[in-house]
């Protein structure tokens, strides 16, 4: 197999491709990014025969087709995805290559559904499979492994942590943008938009996390859970950068125009307050907190099974890079082995064999701390 991973020297696209250098069946992975400096590579990466870093373009649309003609599947990591997952998608479409990315923009994969993306590649025959990491990744299939259990599924509350000592790149983009203007959440059996960075809630997380507070946060799955899993009520998603401190700064600063998208003249130079924002956040000033060297997601997966009630939930700790990297590089070696039959663009919980999918993860060290809970419909 031959694959391309789009910003390939990014932290996310490294997860991806050290995983993907182990596989006896995979024999090149071309690294592409903006920024090919073989000094941002990880050793194991610089050293591989299998890895070659050039310089690409997420905006070279005919340089990208041209190249992806020459693989197996593209693995998109260059964030951020609402400005990316489109024309990438689209440049694999045209050449006729399978396409996976890991996509947390809302934006990019209610595009993916509804263009003409989706036709063309039916008529190619190719699959274009757009949230594929952590969070949407793998906890959508842990959702689909849940209600695949269930006779009938009601609720889903989907929670995530990302400490700050994490987030380098795009990432930064992605967690400010993420809480800006109306966000869609599945409530109540109808696909509603509330306020980013709203109503907060505190949840339990494994430790080191522990208890943390999370806020509405525009991610896909809104938008493809109820594709798949029609009978269900509510799909919540809820996110939050940690320490605490980051995101009470980061809502002090939408509430006073401070991450504002318009233009502003200051002293005749046009500035965007967001843009301003994002390049200040590169920076932790020093001396704050940074919070752990870990990351958290947390499952809820809520039913009926033989006329109880059942409460499923999965909690998972570690770092976000392999984190996100490995379902990536899972799902590639899987569509190679022709495991992901569906074509057209399909989200994890359409397209992946939760089964299949979990072994290889656990395989790969991953834990998972699950429980389910199952009380009688009539209890009081």
């Amino acid at each position: 197999m031959r694959a391309l991973v789009l910003g390939g020297a990014g932290g996310m696209g490294q997860g991806v491709a050290r995983d993907l250098i182990k596989q006896p069946q995979v024999s090149d992975v071309v690294l592409g990014d903006l920024y090919p400096d073989p000094d941002r590579l990880s050793g194991k990466l610089r050293d591989s025969e299998k890895t070659n870093l050039i310089k690409m373009d997420v905006n070279d649309h005919d340089a990208m087709v041209n190249r992806f003609k020459e693989i197996d599947v593209v693995v998109n990591c260059a964030g951020p995805f609402y400005k990316t997952a489109v024309p990438v998608a689209k440049a694999a479409v045209e050449a006729k290559v399978n396409y996976i990315d890991i996509c947390d923009d809302y934006e990019g994969t209610e595009i993916l559904f509804n263009s003409e993306i989706d036709r063309m590649a039916k008529e190619a025959g190719i699959t274009v499979l757009t949230g594929m990491g952590s969070d949407p990744g793998t906890n959508n299939v842990l959702v689909k492994w849940y209600a695949d259990r269930l006779d009938r599924v009601d609720d889903i509350y989907l929670y995530w942590v990302v400490s700050i000592a994490e987030l380098a790149g795009a990432a930064w983009d992605h967690s400010l943008h993420m809480t800006l203007g109306k966000i869609p959440q599945y409530l109540n059996g109808e696909l509603v938009y509330v306020e980013g960075g709203t109503e907060p809630v505190a949840e339990q997380f494994l430790e080191p996390l522990g208890a943390c507070h999370v806020r509405y946060v525009g991610h896909p799955q809104p938008l493809t859970i109820p594709r798949y899993i029609k009978e269900v009520k509510n799909v919540i998603i809820k996110g939050a950068l940690i320490p605490l401190w980051v995101d009470e700064l980061i809502r002090e600063q939408k509430e006073t125009g401070l991450l504002g998208t318009e233009p502003l003249e200051v002293k005749g130079a046009k500035i965007t307050p967001y843009d301003l924002a994002l390049k200040l956040w590169e920076t932790i000033p020093q001396g704050r907190d940074n919070g752990p060297q870990s990351s958290g997601l947390k499952v809820i997966v809520k039913g009926e099974r033989d006329g109880k009630q059942v409460t499923y939930t999965a909690d998972m700790v570690g770092r976000m890079a392999p984190g996100t990297g490995l379902p990536a590089s899972i799902a590639a070696l899987m569509m190679d082995a022709g495991d992901v039959t569906e074509k057209g663009v399909v989200a994890p919980e359409g397209g992946i064999d939760p089964a299949k999918f979990l072994a290889a993860f656990l395989k790969r060290g991953a834990r998972i701390h699950q429980t389910e809970k199952i009380s009688s419909m009539f209890e009081v």
